[in-house]
């Protein structure tokens, strides 16, 4: 019985025993990164309306503002898991937050959505740096059989960040204006530089990679075209417009030099031999399709329960609790039928589930019973915990030790990139659809207004406030226009969630083949570093 002894020698004694503390730290700071984005996707109606309650940002503005952070986030998470691994990654958290608390107060005072969208990239900087270093730390401080545990309870942060987001941004936009959505990040980032300097140790790879500036340059160019040109062509309802099929052009054209260029490089900033495991390019292929669904879905979401249901900021927040309470709930437990029923089986029903939920959407309508929608977050938000847990294991533990802030940094730019080309899509589709269904009844609007009135539901009611006697036929057609294309767009996502599932059912490993599943996971890891050479 002395076997399970030998690991624990690879982590000193001192760190092993305040390790869950240490948790709780890196969780705090996983914290403030979700917290963010789920504090905004309550408020961007509000910074929707004009001055002086919101920005008057347009639906693209909207989707702007979301994606310039994640576009940098994503784009620079692989230099910042370097930076890590080369100067140290407490260094780099403390760092990180710094900047993302900077930024925050920037994004709070912004007087324009230019400004926002500015401010938010700085913010998407930040947190470039904390991400990754949250999940290398963690590897370094739980020993291999505690990892998958301590793994769940970090994926459930996400879930605790997601429930107190909305409620935070409800409450907060009740009694303030709206930029106290980014100002709240203040007091918690100084709590998280606190405690991270008294108990957090510093680790870093002995072996770090290069720095790889051109792979940063064409790997942020070439999202942002890709990002810009898909979001064009929905402002437009026009995907054959010049502009819009140059950029996607470019963009597609950037990236496929980006791989050639991250191939033939000696110090890429993504190690494309990792790619050769198809268990680990399964599990990296399931986050990025996993948030390509969820991100597109919870954007309009929003729309649909403060526009279409009247429902405030705080109430909306209330309704998102119960996927946030399925992530919590679900999220450390997610192993446990891992060990039973493998990585596999568990990850392809949480997408099927998932893909069921999303599909759910095209049967609400504006009078739906509510509680409808809140058994559809539940089962969404615990399909959700029995992907990302099992994935994150799989990629964490697919890499060697010293490559923890690698295997993070990967896990996390496919979130982000598939989270920004969901919202990025998805919305355009959104509002692609909306501009089709309700084209015919602005005609009572003078030609010039028509285009800018036809983008979002948003902007079609605030030219109906003003209509008079037509205003209450304008808004209920804009209900009945934003309703079609919040269904046609949810049966996207979901196919999108299918495509996923169909991905883990052909590639990731089958059940446990020895007690807990140390067989397979053994395999696993051997095949992983294998072809990491």
């Amino acid at each position: 019985m002395t076997s399970p002894a030998a690991p624990a020698r690879r982590v000193p004694e001192a760190v092993h025993r305040r390790r869950w503390a240490i948790l709780g730290v890196l969780m705090l700071s996983l914290l403030i990164v979700v917290l963010d984005n789920s504090i905004l996707n309550v408020a961007i109606k509000t910074i929707s309306t004009p001055a002086p309650t919101g920005l008057g940002a347009t639906q693209g503005e909207l989707e702007w503002a979301i994606n310039s952070y994640t576009l940098v986030f994503a784009g620079l998470l692989f230099t910042a898991g370097l930076l890590g691994d080369r100067l140290g990654r407490k260094k780099v958290l403390v760092g990180g937050l710094a900047v993302f608390g900077i930024g925050s107060v920037l994004a709070a005072f912004s007087g324009t959505p230019a400004e926002l969208i500015g401010f938010r990239a700085v913010m998407g900087l930040g947190a470039a740096f904390v991400m990754p270093a949250t999940l290398a730390v963690l590897m370094n401080v739980f020993e291999r059989d505690e990892q998958p545990k301590a793994i769940g309870i970090w994926a459930g942060g996400v879930g605790l960040a997601i429930a107190i987001g909305p409620i935070t941004g409800g409450l907060l936009l009740e009694h303030f204006w709206w930029g106290s959505v980014f100002l709240v990040n203040v007091p918690i980032v100084v709590l998280g530089i606190g405690l991270m300097l008294w108990l957090v140790p510093d680790s870093r790879d002995p072996a770090p990679g290069r720095i790889d500036p051109l792979g940063v340059v064409l790997s942020v160019a070439g999202l942002v075209l890709l990002v810009y040109g898909i979001i064009k062509g929905g402002q437009l309802a026009d995907f054959g417009d010049p502009v819009v099929l140059g950029s996607i052009g470019g963009g597609l054209v950037v990236l496929a030099v980006f791989v050639v260029a991250e191939a033939r490089s000696d110090h890429p900033s993504i190690d494309m031999s990792y790619f050769r495991n198809k268990v680990f390019s399964a599990a990296i292929g399931a986050i990025a399709l996993v948030f390509f669904a969820l991100m597109g879905v919870t954007f309009f979401a929003v729309f649909y329960t403060q526009s279409v249901r009247g429902y405030s900021p705080l109430e909306t927040g209330l309704l998102l609790l119960p996927l946030a309470a399925a992530q919590l709930v679900f999220a450390p437990r997610a192993r446990l039928l891992v060990d039973r029923f493998g990585n596999k089986a568990t990850t392809t029903a949480g997408l099927l589930l998932l893909a069921g939920m999303l599909a759910a959407f095209a049967a609400l309508d504006a009078d739906t019973p509510i509680w409808i929608l809140e058994v559809i977050f539940f089962l969404m938000g615990a399909g959700m915990a029995h992907v990302m847990t099992p994935v994150s294991v799989v990629i964490m533990q697919a890499l060697p030790r010293e490559k923890a802030g690698s295997a993070s940094a990967l896990s996390n730019t496919f979130r982000q990139v598939g989270g920004a080309l969901g919202i990025a899509v998805l919305g355009s589709v959104l509002s692609t659809a909306y501009r089709g269904a309700v084209y015919d009844e602005l005609g009572v609007l003078p030609p010039a207004a028509r285009h800018a009135a036809g983008e979002s539901i948003e902007a079609t009611l605030a030219v109906a406030d003003r209509l008079g006697p037509r205003a209450d036929a304008l808004a209920a057609a804009a209900d009945d226009a934003f309703l079609h294309a919040m269904h046609v767009t949810a049966l996207l996502g979901a196919g999108v969630a299918v495509l996923g599932a169909v991905v883990v059912a052909v590639f990731l490993p089958g059940r446990p083949a020895g007690p807990g599943g140390a067989e397979a996971d053994g395999k696993l890891v051997s095949a992983a570093e294998s072809a990491d050479g």
